[in-house]
């Protein structure tokens, strides 16, 4: 795809299409290393910042509805019309409560990433097997060890699932919330440089922007097969023994 972009427009005189030899001479100008480190690197940490509280506030939520039944069915609904929002409409809200500094983007991009973690570990909650549950209060084991070394390895697998698309959420977010906020950052280097003309420069954001999203998504990946890794030799297991 890269080879037939490049021949496709070599000597493009389009002011909107330029040539892909144009955009990555520009690149290596604007990239290395001076807006690397003024826009790329804080919209890296506003990313992790806020899907990581995101991550933690949902499983932490999700354990304690799927654990309640009747406080999981009393707030569903609130949960449902929450999710359904569009972050794109509480950009004006956020503004004006938070402002629009770091803080933010950062709650902005944690609301964004909350709601499929949150659902998908209320899900995994409630779909552990009872049996599990009978075996352990048979040992009478406490709330804690029956969190700890029952529940939450029973649930991981779909709070991973709900995670990647979380992940992506949150990258759009980010990029939302750069757009409308404060200076700096990847959303307003793209859309300044749209604002001002200068459509190469545009186009390199658009690549970076897009090279993060697949570094993320290759860390996150590594960083599930790692925690996931007894769940992966379990099922090869159950698969050898049918």
């Amino acid at each position: 795809m890269v080879a037939a972009w490049w021949f496709a427009t070599a000597g493009s005189t389009s002011f909107y299409w330029p040539a892909l030899s144009d955009i990555a001479s520009r690149f290596g100008e604007l990239w290395f290393f001076d807006h690397l480190r003024e826009d790329a690197l804080p919209s890296v940490v506003r990313l992790i910042a806020g899907f990581s509280i995101g991550f933690m506030a949902a499983v932490s939520l999700g354990l304690l509805l799927g654990s309640v039944a009747a406080l999981e069915d009393a707030t569903r609904p609130l949960v449902e019309f929450m999710r359904a929002l569009p972050s794109v409409a509480l950009l004006p809200i956020m503004m004006l409560l938070l402002g629009t500094e770091d803080d933010m983007k950062v709650v902005t991009i944690a609301f964004v990433a909350t709601w499929p973690i949150l659902l998908n570990t209320v899900e995994g909650v409630r779909s552990v097997d009872p049996v599990l549950h009978q075996v352990a209060a048979s040992y009478r084991l406490s709330r804690w060890h029956r969190v700890r070394y029952l529940v939450l390895p029973a649930v991981m697998p779909q709070v991973f699932a709900g995670a990647r698309v979380a992940l992506s959420m949150s990258v759009v977010a980010m990029v939302l919330t750069e757009m409308i906020g404060s200076p700096g950052g990847l959303g307003y280097f793209v859309l300044n440089s749209q604002r001002t003309f200068d459509i190469v420069a545009m186009w390199t954001g658009l690549i970076v922007l897009g090279l993060i999203g697949y570094a993320a998504n290759k860390a996150f990946g590594l960083l599930e097969a790692w925690v996931l890794a007894w769940h992966r030799g379990y099922t090869t297991q159950k698969e050898d023994q049918r």
